[in-house]
């Protein structure tokens, strides 16, 4: 058991050796290379662009494990599953920041396909950070400071982004409003009235890499508010890119996310079916849908996560690292909203003053 809580008794090292000083080679976002934390002696690995798409109807054919390359640990206080290199500790979660995280039983699972590198530092994503915590109004100046580099932990999502040729059936009844005037004299008015259509057809549509978050559902928003991903970054799967970093256990199947993937298909369809109609309101639409040639990939995206915790309520930034897009939630300084308020209400008072004075 080290300082930090890890008990690594049997945790064999995998890792390059820096042939120079022999500390552990990471992997460096920069130069997509492995680099020595010390001497910075810089080591190039094997690298392809060729990844594979598994059909779904194949997918429990000859599928490995990582569980022989990596070690899986969990955080006692939140309860997340963190996926190590053999040789890698962490001082803290990165969801909730505690330091009581320990070496568990669970095995890694299935192991990833594929992989988006992270290609910014967690300097760069500090500063893409604090750019975005500028424009929130309310939030408190210390969250501002608070923003620093070394509270960015970097943490691979695991998600399955699905393929599919759909074949789409639909009817339905739409209306457009438009406006009368009936009466007279008095009683002369506008009224508005709803003329209905019948509409029905076929629609065929290529899905390409919908994503669906394979660790925890609840956390699909946040990795929706984080895409794209630079798709030109992406990498076969290989242990080297893990060092230095962490990844989340996949806790879902693919029959899971992929009855997901199918939800998100069929709302997109309705969106896309509707724009070919005009339309102001939609009584009902039916459609049935069929899906050719689904594929599926298994792969880790990269993602900065910085836990901040105010007032006894915990907050979290999350910065893309391939892209150094930012989402997250801040809290709201209670004397910001006063002084807004009083700003406010002092503007509106010196509007209506000088609109009386010309008056």
């Amino acid at each position: 058991m080290n300082e930090h809580g890890f008990d690594v008794s049997s945790a064999e090292t995998v890792n390059e050796k820096c042939l120079n000083c022999g500390s552990n080679l990471l992997f460096d976002p920069e130069t997509q290379k492995l680099k020595c934390p010390h001497c910075e002696t810089l080591v190039d690995f094997e690298k392809s662009s060729n990844v594979l798409e598994n059909d779904i109807r194949e997918f429990l054919n000859g599928n490995q494990t990582w569980n022989t390359e990596s070690v899986v640990y969990r955080c006692e206080n939140c309860g997340a599953s963190l996926v190590l290199a053999p040789n890698q500790t962490a001082a803290s979660c990165p969801y909730c920041g505690a330091s009581h995280v320990v070496k568990s039983e669970e095995e890694a699972g299935l192991k990833p396909g594929a992989v988006y590198p992270f290609t910014i530092t967690s300097e760069v994503a500090s500063n893409f950070a604090k750019t975005w915590a500028k424009k929130r109004l309310f939030a408190p100046s210390r969250f501002k400071k608070d923003l620093v580099t070394d509270k960015f932990k970097g943490v691979y999502q695991p998600s399955y982004t699905f393929d599919s040729n759909t074949y789409s059936t639909y009817y339905g009844r739409v209306g457009v409003r438009h406006t009368r005037t009936v009466g007279s004299g008095k009683n002369r008015r506008t009224e508005t009235y709803i003329v209905w259509r019948n509409i029905s057809g076929d629609y065929s549509h290529f899905f390409d890499d919908v994503t669906v978050n394979s660790d925890d559902i609840e956390f699909q928003s946040t990795i929706n508010k984080l895409l794209p991903f630079n798709y030109n970054s992406i990498k076969v799967y290989d242990t080297e890119y893990l060092t230095g970093y962490m990844a989340k256990r996949s806790n879902r199947t693919v029959k899971d996310c992929w009855g997901d993937a199918k939800s998100m298909m069929d709302a997109s369809l309705r969106s896309l079916i509707l724009s070919r109609h005009r339309h102001d309101v939609v009584d009902f639409l039916n459609v049935s849908t069929s899906h050719q040639n689904v594929t599926f990939k298994y792969v880790l995206l990269p993602v900065y996560v910085s836990n901040f915790k105010y007032k006894k309520k915990d907050y979290k930034v999350f910065v893309n690292g391939n892209t150094g897009k930012v989402t997250g939630k801040t809290p709201v300084s209670p004397w910001r909203v006063l002084i807004a308020v009083i700003l406010g209400l002092a503007i509106v008072a010196l509007l209506g003053y000088l609109f009386y004075s010309n008056s």
